[in-house]
């Protein structure tokens, strides 16, 4: 049992921390930069960031290493940083000290496997395990695979980081929308699918983060708790984003979020936070929720 589970096993519920994406772009980061260049680049605003969480109260708290693979930043122009980014990352919320967990952030690479993409499992699974090994480096005991729609693609991340040290625990996310039928990623995978799929990939927490706000967000953790004894992470958006002057906006209190704490743990999470839209006042807020 890794860092994580053993936590949670002592105290039953943890709080994670809110959206990085919001509080990078509040500290001046926009469209054009790499938020994983600010790791380097700017590595003040993020260890800030870091700490405001932990101030808060965050029992676990991510990496600003999201978009952290070759891929992804190869986008940019930074395909030769992979390790330097997510090595700096790492060490960054790691350096703010305090008792939370950190967690290293693995988002998805926005490429297709094939036959709908021209990469290959192997090919996929050795990008991971590239940003992978640079996060176990830079000393995280944790890896969050989050946001992902292919199930075929988070398998690839949760086995790329279980190979490369069987004894890190390894959280597995999806995004999930309602549809007709049930809640769906945009790739077509429901919550048991992703359940049984993940696990047997060797996920050991098992959840959803984005796409929905924290209402939607207690159905989805339902779904999940009727396909796995596992626990569950639910982070979830402040609200329904509404577009403001070209700008997205999410309105949700800290104070109407952290009310749906009580359903969100009897629905069956086990780890809570937030994602976009969210802040270290969220957090607080629900943090003093379980609290009571």
């Amino acid at each position: 049992m890794g860092v994580l589970l053993t936590k949670l096993e002592k105290l039953g519920i943890l709080i994670s921390d809110g959206a990085w994406g919001t509080m990078l772009q509040s500290n001046g980061m926009t469209t054009d930069d790499c938020p994983e260049e600010w790791n380097v680049s700017h590595p003040d605003a993020v260890c800030a960031i870091a700490k405001a969480y932990a101030d808060a109260g965050s029992d676990m708290s991510l990496t600003n290493t999201f978009g952290g693979s070759r891929i992804k930043l190869d986008k940019k122009g930074y395909a030769d940083r992979v390790a330097e980014f997510n090595e700096a990352g790492a060490k960054n919320s790691l350096g703010v000290g305090g008792s939370a967990i950190i967690a290293g952030s693995v988002g998805p690479t926005g490429e297709f496997i094939e036959p709908l993409g021209a990469i290959t499992a192997e090919e996929m699974e050795e990008v991971f395990a590239e940003q992978i090994a640079a996060l176990l480096k830079g000393g995280v005991r944790v890896i969050c695979v989050e946001t992902m729609m292919a199930v075929e693609e988070a398998v690839c991340a949760v086995t790329a980081a279980k190979k490369l040290d069987p004894t890190v625990d390894v959280i597995a996310t999806m995004t999930f929308d309602k549809t007709p039928n049930g809640f769906r990623t945009m790739m077509g995978v429901d919550p048991q699918r992703a359940a049984d799929e993940l696990s047997a990939a060797g996920a050991d927490v098992l959840g959803s983060n984005c796409g929905n706000g924290i209402e939607g967000m207690i159905e989805v953790a339902g779904e999940f708790r009727k396909h796995t004894s596992k626990p569950i992470l639910i982070h979830a958006n402040a609200g329904v984003p509404e577009l403001v002057g070209g700008q997205t906006v999410f309105r949700q209190s800290p104070e109407d979020f952290a009310a749906n704490t009580q359903a969100l743990v009897d629905a069956g999470a086990n780890i809570i936070g937030g994602c976009c839209g969210t802040t270290p006042q969220h957090i607080a807020a629900m943090k003093a929720a379980v609290g009571k």
